[in-house]
């Protein structure tokens, strides 16, 4: 749906590549939060980022669970979207919305360690100077 077969041989569609057409070279998917193509630590690929940073992930290669201070880089937006609150409340349908959240009643109810996707614990102070918890996982 990309092109057009001609003599047995594809002829693609602007913006579209590949001997199938079906490669991609629009690098919107791969634009980072920042505005870089896969956080600057990838190649974008028929509209995939390949994260060249082993450390990196996700569909952009802006996830690092290794890295420090994930849950602080995160805090802000879970805040907002769980609770209502903190310095992204304004601004959260804007910038809080790339992850899905499930919300659970009580610490003892987050997801633990040993599921499919790596999962990590956070635990980050709120506005009110109270402890909020929560936990998270890069998935495809």
């Amino acid at each position: 749906g990309n092109g057009i077969c001609k003599c047995r041989v594809c002829e693609c569609f602007p913006n579209f590549t590949g001997s199938a057409c079906d490669c991609s070279l629009d690098t919107l998917p791969c634009m980072a939060s920042n505005g870089q193509i896969c956080n600057g630590r990838g190649t974008c690929e028929c509209g995939t980022c390949n994260c060249t940073d082993p450390k990196f992930q996700g569909p952009t290669c802006e996830m690092c669970q290794t890295c420090l201070g994930v849950c602080a880089e995160h805090k802000d937006c879970v805040q907002c979207r769980a609770f209502d609150k903190g310095e992204k409340k304004e601004t959260c349908s804007q910038e809080c919305m790339h992850f899905n959240m499930t919300r659970v009643e009580s610490r003892d109810k987050l997801p633990q360690p040993g599921q499919p996707d790596p999962l990590s614990h956070c635990k980050e102070k709120d506005v009110d100077d109270c402890w909020f918890y929560f936990t998270y996982s890069v998935n495809s």
